[in-house]
C-alpha cells in the first residue's frame, strides 16, 4: 500500500541538521548597549513590566526545554533524528543565555549565575506557564521509563507542537513586529531573529518526526490527542496577565485575541504537515475543528475569562453566554464520537443555573436551555461542578462518586449516556 507524502517529507533529517551548521549564532556577542538605554530612557514604565513579564516566560520556557531535551535524544529510533535533538538541546542552552544576559544587562534583574536571575523572575510566571511546564519535566521522566513510540510520539506534541509552534512561535514574531516598529531594542532584535530561526528549524524536526512516529505506530494517534486534550486548558491560560496587567498585551502592540489565533493556526497547521488534521484525532475533539482560528480564540479566553478553565479561583461565570459555548463544546463532542446509538435525550437541572438539554441521534445533534418532558436521564448538579468534569478538571466518574453528579434514568439509557460523552 501506497504511503500518503505529506507535507513533513519535503524536508529530511540531513538537511535540517546542515540548516544548524549554517545558522550558528554567538549569545555573548550581541551588544546590549543601546537596548539598556533605550530600556531606561524610551520606554514607558507599563511597557517595561509587560515586557519583563513576558520575556521571563521565554527565559524560563528556554532552561526548562534545555534542561529536559536530554530524554528525547535517548528515545529518537534513529541516529539522524538523535543528531539532530543533540543540535536543539544546544540551541536551547544558547537561548536561554541570551534571555538571562538580556534580564541583567539591560532589565537589571542582577544575579551572579543564571541559577539566580531565574529565581529573580520567577514571580512573573503565570499559573498556565507553571502547569504546562511541569508537565514538560513529567513527559521527560515518562519518557526515560518509556521509549516507546506512542510516548516519544506524545512527547513530541508538548514540546515542539505545542511548546514551540503553539506558545513560542506567536510570541516571537509579535515580539520582532514591535520592536522593528518602534526603532528600538537592537541588540533584543538582532537575538530574538535568531532565536525565531532556530525555533522553525526545531519545530520543523519535530513536523518531521511526528510524522515518521504516527505512520510506523497507528497508536501514536491515541497518544497525540490524549495530550492535547490534557493540556490545552494549561496553554490557554499560560498568557493570561498577572492580576494589575490587564494592558501588558496591548503595551506590547498585540492583542490576546490575536495572539491566541495565531497560535491556533500554527498548531493545527503543524498537526495536519504532520498527518495528524484535527477531525481526524480520536476521541473527543481537542479544539472545535468546526470554529474558525478566530472563533477558537474568543472562546478560549471566554473560558478563560469567566473561571471555565485556567486556575480554580472559585466557581465559573455562569453568564448565559459562557453556557451556551459549553454546551455547545459539548454538542460538537458528541458529533466527533461518530458513535450509532439510538436516540437519546439528556437533561441537566442545575441547583444554580438555568437547566439545559441534549439531544442526540445519529447525524443529528442539539443543545437547547430549557426543559424536556421526558428525557432519558437527567443529570442534577451544580452549574460550577458539571462545569469541571466539562473541561477535565474532575473525573466524571469521580464527581458521580462523590454526589456532585446525580445522574438519573434506566441503566440502558445510563449506558447512552456514558457512550455519548466519554
Amino acid at each position: 500500500m501506497a504511503t500518503a507524502t505529506l507535507a513533513a517529507d519535503q524536508v529530511s533529517y540531513e538537511d535540517l541538521y546542515a540548516r544548524w551548521e549554517k545558522g550558528n549564532w554567538s549569545a555573548t556577542g550581541i551588544d546590549f548597549s543601546r537596548d539598556h538605554h533605550d530600556w531606561h530612557g524610551r520606554l514607558e514604565e507599563i511597557q517595561r513590566r509587560a515586557a519583563l513579564w513576558n520575556y521571563a516566560l521565554f527565559f524560563h520556557g528556554e532552561d526548562s526545554v534545555a534542561d529536559n531535551l536530554s530524554p528525547y535524544i535517548d528515545a529518537a529510533p534513529r541516529e539522524e533524528q538523535k543528531y539532530f535533538l543533540t543540535t536543539q538541546q544546544v540551541d536551547e542552552a544558547r537561548h536561554a543565555v541570551f534571555f538571562g544576559r538580556f534580564m541583567n544587562e539591560v532589565v537589571g534583574t542582577g544575579g551572579e549565575t543564571i541559577a539566580d536571575t531565574l529565581e529573580r523572575t520567577r514571580p512573573e510566571l503565570t499559573w498556565g506557564f507553571r502547569k504546562t511546564f511541569e508537565r514538560l519535566d513529567r513527559m521527560a521522566d515518562e519518557l526515560r521509563a518509556d521509549r516507546s513510540k506512542p510516548k516519544l510520539a506524545a512527547a513530541v506534541t508538548l514540546y515542539h507542537i505545542i511548546i514551540e509552534a503553539a506558545l513560542a512561535q506567536p510570541g516571537q514574531h509579535y515580539i520582532e513586529d514591535f520592536w522593528k516598529g518602534n526603532g528600538l531594542m537592537p541588540g533584543f532584535q538582532e537575538g530574538m531573529e535568531n532565536v525565531a530561526r532556530d525555533e522553525q528549524r526545531h519545530i520543523g524536526f519535530g513536523v518531521k518526526l511526528l510524522a515518521d512516529l504516527v505512520r510506523e505506530d497507528p497508536d501514536c494517534r491515541y497518544a497525540v490527542a490524549d495530550l492535547l486534550r490534557e493540556v490545552l486548558p494549561y496553554t490557554t491560560a499560560l498568557l493570561r496577565p498577572p492580576p494589575g496587567g490587564e494592558g501588558y498585551a496591548e503595551a506590547l502592540g498585540f492583542t490576546l485575541e490575536e495572539i491566541y489565533t495565531f497560535g491556533a493556526q500554527s498548531m493545527e497547521s503543524k498537526l495536519a504537515a504532520a498527518g495528524l488534521p484535527l477531525e481526524e484525532l480520536p476521541g473527543r475533539p481537542p479544539l472545535p475543528y468546526n470554529l474558525t482560528h478566530e472563533q477558537r480564540a474568543r472562546r478560549g479566553l471566554l473560558f478563560l475569562r469567566s473561571g471555565v478553565i485556567g486556575e480554580k479561583l472559585g466557581p465559573p461565570s455562569s453568564d448565559p453566554e459562557v453556557q451556551a459555548e459549553l454546551f455547545d463544546a459539548l454538542r460538537m463532542s458528541v458529533v466527533h464520537q461518530k458513535v450509532a446509538v439510538e436516540p437519546t435525550t439528556v437533561q441537566w437541572d442545575f441547583s444554580d443555573a438555568a437547566p439545559w438539554f441534549l439531544r442526540a441521534h445519529n447525524g443529528s445533534t442539539t443543545v437547547e436551555q430549557g426543559r424536556l418532558e421526558q428525557p432519558d436521564v437527567v443529570i442534577r448538579s451544580t452549574f460550577e461542578d458539571w462545569a469541571d468534569v466539562a473541561v477535565g478538571r474532575e473525573d466524571a466518574r469521580v464527581a458521580i462518586a462523590k454526589r456532585k453528579l446525580r445522574p438519573k434514568g434506566s441503566p440502558r439509557a445510563l449506558w447512552r449516556m456514558t457512550k455519548l460523552l466519554a
